[in-house]
């Protein structure tokens, strides 16, 4: 059994019940062959680019011509055509030509998993380019989409043009329809001028997405429209863009991230100018669900780091891991992890359908997906950090010191709490599904279809009065302010968040192993605090762990 065979049976099983049985053979192997290269090649440069070889803004060249170039080492750049060659990006709009038909974002976000366990940093430019690509072949018309999605869309054959979404200006932040990034119609293209103030993969970016109002468009979100930005013209000089500095991060160093100035960058505009925001918004889902992705790959990274080093060191005459209280950090670590994948990827089921276009689907499903995505991935961002945490105590001192992975993981995982939108955001979002949608009732009769097949006495009597609690929180907040309704809204969105991942916890189980997982991560969440004198994590600690 390979390396990755033996860590990801938890994906793995996931994606055997999930993928058609040709996809699904071809995935094992090329991930296999994806997860080798990981370890074995992509950890170490990104080792070296977080330590030594980060990014470097080199903005005039020796005659003092304003280039703003953004240099990145070679490892850096080896690690970048060695991903995209293998369609992590591409296959979700073009055949994979093994198997004549399309992969699917299950496949993809599982090579992002595999990815995010050793380079988060340059999970985000993948998501970037993930994200363009959305918008170029959803919304684009033909001209432009021919002009730039084949570029996107490369695994080797033609040029690479990485994506970038500029949103971020300094007056605005979160609040997009602050933005003032113009756009003036000239003959029969486009002008951009302004400045974007977090714009990350800058400089390595073959085409940025950006919203930008035109000429008489209505303030707020409704004026915005959007562009797509080539960096270069044809000739290969700059559009019209420079590059004022690179921000100096606490994590994710290896994706450039900086502050951009269109000085009448020549763009072309995607779809219909008033639905510029709402184009943006549709990949602002997918990037959530990709910081989701990034997430359990730090997740799985902080546990295998931590089970390995308290497996082997020794204190007080004993291996760590024979101590029961290290037992139920690792055992609660292995549940946690194990329910979020698992939950993680049946959203993206989910979102695969919802934005497929093979299929009709209903309002309902829509906004479901809106929920899951909103809730799960405010939750595994936290989790990611706190996983992070684990692994450094797990470490002892050592935990602390550079040369073990574990303080990167934390630093990379800090900014998942920030970006594709904040805890309090996502509960704002929570709040509009449910004033908008019924978000909530949608969310209880998907609960009560899905627990139809759980037996557990203990557990459902415990799930229905935490349901019936949150059904009382709802009616009573229907009925005060909007203030209460906003200040309550991470409270809500929190409950649901849990509720959501103990009934995915029963609903899977096939297996002793998995019902230990189940009461494992249910008493996690509900009874963390109680006196356990069945020890449950020390007794079903051979049977998670074997």
């Amino acid at each position: 059994m390979s390396a990755f065979e033996q860590q990801e049976k938890v994906l793995l099983s996931i994606l055997q019940k999930k993928l058609s049985p040709a996809l699904f053979e071809y995935a094992k192997r090329e991930l296999n062959l994806f997860y080798e290269q990981c370890y074995r090649e992509f950890d170490e440069r990104a080792a070296y680019t977080d330590r030594d070889g980060q990014p470097k803004l080199v903005r005039y060249d020796k005659y003092g011509k304003d280039v703003s170039e953004v240099w990145v080492n070679d490892g850096y750049k080896k690690t970048v055509q060695s991903a995209y060659n293998t369609g992590i990006v591409a296959y979700n709009h073009k055949p994979i030509p093994e198997l004549g038909a399309k992969g699917n974002y299950l496949y993809s976000y599982a090579q992002g998993y595999l990815l995010s366990q050793v380079e988060p940093g340059f999970y985000c430019p993948v998501t970037l380019t993930m994200a363009t690509a959305y918008l170029l072949d959803h919304y684009a018309d033909e001209e432009v989409k021919e002009r730039f999605l084949p570029h996107v869309l490369s695994t080797g054959e033609t040029t690479l043009f990485e994506g970038a979404t500029f949103l971020t200006e300094q007056q605005g932040g979160s609040d997009v329809g602050a933005n003032k990034v113009r756009a003036e119609k000239t003959g029969n293209s486009y002008r951009i001028t302004g400045e974007k103030y977090f714009a990350s993969n800058a400089g390595q970016a073959g085409v940025a997405a950006v919203l930008a109002r035109l000429d008489g468009a209505p303030e707020g979100t409704k004026g915005l429209s959007l562009f797509m930005v080539p960096w270069r013209k044809e000739d290969g000089s700059l559009n019209h863009v420079s590059i004022k500095r690179l921000k100096d991060k606490l994590g994710v160093r290896a994706v450039p991230s900086a502050e951009v100035v269109f000085e009448g960058a020549e763009a072309y505009l995607v779809g219909d100018p008033a639905r510029g925001f709402y184009y943006m918004m549709e990949a602002l889902n997918l990037s959530r669900v990709c910081n989701s992705t990034a997430s359990l790959g730090i997740m799985k990274r902080a546990l295998k780091e931590g089970y390995e080093y308290v497996c082997q060191r020794e204190s007080f005459g004993q291996y760590l891991i024979d101590f029961p209280m290290t037992q139920e950090t690792i055992v609660r670590l292995q549940a946690r992890y194990e329910v979020q994948l698992s939950a993680l990827f049946e959203s993206i089921e989910l979102f695969d359908r919802v934005v497929s276009g093979d299929v009709e689907v209903s309002y309902e499903d829509i906004a479901l997906n809106r929920l899951y995505i909103a809730l799960i991935k405010s939750r595994t961002a936290e989790e990611a950090i706190d996983f992070s945490h684990e692994a450094i105590e797990l470490h002892g001192g050592n935990g602390y010191i550079e040369e073990f992975v574990a303080p990167r993981l934390l630093r990379d995982a800090q900014v998942l709490t920030v970006w594709e939108g904040t805890e309090n955001i996502l509960a704002l979002e929570v709040l509009r599904l449910i004033k908008k949608f019924d978000a909530h009732k949608l969310l209880f009769e998907d609960l009560t279809r899905r627990l139809a097949g759980v037996s557990d006495k203990q557990a459902l009597g415990q799930i229905n009065e935490k349901v019936h609690v949150l059904k009382q929180m709802l009616n009573r907040l229907r009925t005060l302010s909007e203030d209460h309704q906003t200040y309550h809204a991470r409270k809500i969105a929190h409950r649901m968040t849990d509720i959501l991942m103990v009934v995915h916890a029963y609903e899977r189980i096939e297996s002793e192993r998995h019902q230990a997982i189940a009461d494992i991560y249910r008493t996690y969440l509900w009874e963390k605090d109680e006196l356990d004198e069945t020890m449950l994590c020390v007794e079903r600690f051979g049977l998670v762990m074997g």
